[in-house]
C-alpha cells in the first residue's frame, strides 16, 4: 500500500537477496556458542561473551552491537533475540519479497561504503522498484551504519525529510 508511505529510507538493504554477502550464519552460530557461568557480572558477563565472539566476529563495533542482545534473566546470561528462529529462517530473512508493482515515492538507499549489502550491482533492481531512489554511501561505515557513523547518519537521514 504505497499510498500510506510519504518515504521510503533503506538502511544499508537492497530488494535483492543477501545471504551469499552475509555473515549472520556464522554470527549466530557463534552467538549461540557463548558459555557464561551463572552468578558473573554484567561486565564480566560481556567480557567473556566478547572474548567467545572475537574470533568469528572480528569487528569491535560489530561484537559490541551484538552484546547489547545480551541480557540478565534470573541470574543467568541469555541472548534476547531468538537465535533458533532467527537460524532456521535465515534464508527468509536474507531474501527480499518478490515485488512487481514499484514504490512511487521518494527512496533513500542508504548504505555504509564498508558494507556488500548495496552493490551497484543492485542499482537496476532498486531503480525498478523505486524508481525515485537515491542511492548513497556513508563513507567509513559498515552495515550498522547509525552506530558506525551516528553524526553522518543522521545529517543524511534529515536531508531526506522534508522540512518541519
Amino acid at each position: 500500500q504505497p499510498d500510506l508511505v510519504e518515504r521510503l529510507i533503506s538502511v544499508d538493504v537492497s530488494p535483492v537477496v543477501t545471504t551469499p554477502v552475509s555473515k549472520f550464519s556464522a554470527y549466530i552460530s557463534a552467538m549461540k556458542s557463548v558459555k557464561i557461568p551463572d552468578g558473573v557480572s554484567r561486565s564480566a558477563a560481556r567480557q567473556l561473551a566478547d572474548d567467545q565472539l572475537r574470533p568469528v566476529v572480528q569487528l569491535p563495533q560489530l561484537r559490541q552491537f551484538l552484546l547489547t542482545n545480551l541480557v540478565e534473566v534470573e541470574g543467568r546470561y541469555v541472548w534476547r533475540v531468538n537465535l533458533e528462529a532467527i537460524s532456521h529462517h535465515l534464508a527468509d530473512i536474507m531474501n527480499f519479497p518478490v515485488f512487481h508493482k514499484p514504490y512511487p515515492g521518494p527512496a533513500l538507499f542508504l548504505g555504509g561504503s564498508n558494507s556488500p549489502y548495496i552493490s551497484p550491482k543492485d542499482y537496476p533492481e532498486i531503480q525498478r522498484l523505486f524508481p525515485k531512489a537515491d542511492v548513497q554511501y556513508i563513507e567509513g561505515a559498515g552495515h550498522i551504519v547509525h552506530q558506525d557513523k551516528f553524526e553522518e547518519f543522521i545529517t543524511a537521514v534529515l536531508n531526506f525529510l522534508p522540512p518541519p
